[in-house]
């Protein structure tokens, strides 16, 4: 029959706090920890062993084994993790900060605080496991030019009430519209490119218009101070016709 007390200094320890201990390691190695862990685990099996039925040098051989695999596997995820970390710079990505709030930006650059990857965004660090989505920078630049033209086109007015004065801010929405990335005018919908064009074309029937306006009203002002000038030119004809038969008169006298 084996003795499974543990005997230290002639004196039977309780193993029972040591066994429970063990357990947790045992329990935390199975949820994935780290190296660290698992060297816990087999050290606290080595402190704890019977004494009278040790573990043999084959099985520590096994297991220093098993653990430097665990090692190899940790650094290369740890590595892999980096690596990764390095390819986010420049990209755009959507994080859940501490309050549970999404924030999206672009990753300025990345730093490494105890074997731990930090994405730097507008000044603040979040941690790779805070990543909730990536998006290529394109993808995010085209979305981001639909979302302002749309923008630009929720300052129209009511296409009925449209008056000339309203022509400078279609004029800059179709303006943009023309300069958009081809990939972001494909993701525009059919309604609102119909809708622009037809707020364009208006706002140039407009302009069209008073700027019609405004010749027949400068021509018909040259036409009243071209009459002016002449009825002035009229009276000062009859005035000094008068002042002539006058000075005639005086003269015959």
């Amino acid at each position: 029959m084996s003795v499974n007390a543990v005997v230290e200094n002639g004196k039977i320890l309780d193993t029972k706090a040591q066994a429970e201990e063990a357990k947790k390691n045992a329990s935390a190695a199975s949820q994935g920890y780290d190296k660290n862990a698992f060297m816990n685990i087999l050290c606290a099996q080595m402190k704890y062993q019977d004494p009278l039925e040790p573990t043999s040098n084959t099985e520590y051989i096994n297991q220093y084994a098993t653990f430097t695999q665990v090692e190899q596997l940790s650094n290369m995820a740890e590595a892999f993790t980096m690596s990764r970390a390095s390819d986010l710079v420049g990209k755009t990505v959507i994080v859940t900060d501490e309050n549970g709030v999404q924030v999206q930006g672009k990753v300025d650059y990345v730093t490494y605080k105890s074997g731990e990857a930090y994405l730097n965004i507008d000044g603040k660090d979040y941690k790779m496991e805070d990543i909730n989505s990536v998006a290529d920078s394109h993808f995010v630049e085209i979305h981001d030019q639909v979302d302002d033209l749309l923008a630009l086109m929720d300052k129209f007015p009511v296409y009925e009430n449209m008056v000339y004065t309203d022509a400078t801010k279609i004029y800059e929405a179709y303006s943009f519209y023309q300069n958009m990335d081809s990939d972001a005018v494909a993701l525009l919908e059919k309604k609102d490119i119909d809708t622009l064009e037809k707020y364009y074309q208006r706002a140039t029937e407009l302009l069209q218009e008073a700027a019609k306006n405004q010749e027949e009203y400068e021509a018909k002002q040259k036409e009243e101070e071209e009459a002016k000038a002449a009825k002035l030119t009229e009276d000062q004809d009859a005035a000094e016709g008068t002042d002539s038969e006058a000075a005639q008169a005086v003269a015959k006298e």
